[in-house]
């Protein structure tokens, strides 16, 4: 019995302990939720207000965008109105004055109205056709001499010139002063055959252990003088072994002529031409052009024609032959009474040349009308070989002469100040007064000057006509 009561009585302590325990542990999860609960919404709280003040900041920069925007608005449409009132202002202003011009031109004779209208109108177009024009053929100018430019370029620079140092003097040393007396000879019987026979002049004076030939045609003189050497080198001097050292030299000579001209005309890779051709391109070889080899010049413009030839698509061959055949007529005697280019290219035409090369070997001096674009070429050619620096030499009179010109033809036109001839008369700069010369007649001056340049002086080469206008405009402030 005692048994049971205490059972009971440790059920009965359980039953409350666990009611106790359960109480217990609903009271910690309602308290542990309401502070989530708590949490949850202070949390809830925090992010609305930092939603709402970031709302707030970007309404806030919105505003002050739209503030400026508007300060902005408000400041071009004050600008408008000013410009408005100035236009408005300058029309009135115009308005007045046409009515004025417009009560002054109803005073005036109809026939004075339509000629004032006239002289307006064409005033205007002038100016426009003139600004066109200029606009026209600048362009067209600027591209042809860059296209020029570049073909002339990439010939030239596939070329190695030689720079000339020849002279035009020839003299011959002799052993001792005794050999003077022997090439005069009793009576001057010597140097009288001597003079004969090779058509030269023997100059013997005071130099000592040396004598001179003087003569314009090189080829005789070239004779002259191997014939001279060798009656010095022999000693013995008489009329008879003159005659025969002279016949010699001459043989050797034209066999020296043919040799040059033949390997002229094999290293420029052309066919065997003429043998008279080929004689009078070797006889070149003794003649010099202000102090320039001509066999040398002629190699050199026919390389140069080819050249140019290829780089505009033409066929290289007959621009070479051409550029080679130029100056053949300057190996021909005087007895054909006629210039070289037009006597070398009857030669030519005799001999059944190529139509093309006999019109560029006339034409290449404008003594013919050209009648192919071969012609031009060899006058470029020849002009770029003649007046390359080195090519050949000129006194400084003559380039004193040339610069000194240039400047007095600039100085002759109206509204010219001053005048240079610069880079040795290659280029002349002219210096003009820019209230009498505007921009457009400053073109038309400088073609005008380049007409009385080329009407007036001769040169080789080309030069540059440089019209300078400056306007200055200076005030000082304090």
């Amino acid at each position: 019995m005692a048994v049971a009561t205490d059972q009971n009585i440790i059920a009965a302590v359980a039953f409350s302990s666990g009611g106790i325990v359960a109480y217990a542990v609903a009271k910690w999860r309602e308290t542990t939720l309401n502070e989530m609960h708590e949490r949850r919404l202070r949390t809830e709280v925090e992010i609305a207000r930092r939603e709402t003040a970031a709302e707030a900041s970007g309404l806030k920069a919105l505003a002050e965008s739209e503030s400026t925007e508007a300060r902005r608005l408000v400041e071009d449409a004050r600008k408008e109105i000013n410009e408005a009132t100035q236009a408005k202002t300058k029309a009135v202003a115009e308005q007045l004055r046409a009515r004025q011009e417009t009560l002054r031109l109803a005073n005036l004779p109809i026939e004075e109205l339509r000629k004032a209208a006239i002289e307006a109108m064409r005033s205007d177009c002038v100016t426009e056709a003139r600004h066109l024009h200029d606009s026209i053929l600048s362009e067209a100018e600027d591209q042809v001499a860059g296209e020029a430019r570049r073909r002339l370029i990439a010939a030239m620079q596939r070329l190695a010139p030689v720079v000339t140092q020849q002279s035009t003097a020839v003299s011959v040393s002799i052993p001792s002063e005794e050999m003077k007396g022997r090439l005069i000879g009793r009576d001057g019987r010597n140097i009288r055959t001597f003079e004969q026979s090779t058509g030269t002049s023997l100059l013997i004076d005071e130099t000592p252990d040396a004598v001179l030939i003087s003569c314009f045609d090189p080829v005789r003189r070239e004779i002259a003088r191997i014939a001279l050497q060798a009656v010095v080198s022999d000693g013995r001097v008489s009329p008879a072994l003159i005659e025969e050292y002279v016949a010699t030299a001459r043989t050797r000579v034209i066999d020296s002529a043919r040799q040059l001209g033949r390997a002229a005309v094999r290293d420029l890779g052309l066919p065997p031409l003429e043998p008279i051709v080929e004689e009078l391109l070797g006889k070149l070889h003794f003649r010099l052009s202000s102090n320039q080899n001509t066999l040398d010049h002629s190699i050199e413009v026919a390389r140069l024609c080819s050249m140019i030839a290829s780089e505009l698509g033409l066929d290289p061959l007959p621009a070479k032959r051409a550029g080679l055949l130029h100056d053949l007529g300057k190996a021909i005697e005087a007895e054909a009474e006629s210039s070289h280019a037009l006597a070398g290219a009857s030669l030519l035409q005799r001999l059944g040349e190529d139509p093309r090369v006999v019109n560029a070997v006339a034409a290449h001096h404008r003594e013919v009308e050209p009648e192919s674009v071969y012609a031009p070429l060899v006058m470029i050619a020849d002009t770029i070989s003649g007046s390359r620096p080195g090519a050949r030499s000129s006194s400084i009179e003559g380039l004193i002469r040339r610069q000194r010109g240039l400047e007095e033809i600039a100085l002759g036109f109206t509204g010219v100040s001053e005048a240079f001839a610069v880079q040795a008369g290659r280029e002349l700069r002219v210096i003009v007064q820019p209230e009498q010369i505007d921009d457009a007649t400053a073109g038309d001056l400088a073609r005008r000057i380049r007409i009385q340049v080329e009407q007036t002086l001769s040169f080789p080469g080309t030069v540059r006509i440089v019209v300078i206008r400056e306007r200055r405009f200076m005030d000082e402030a304090r």
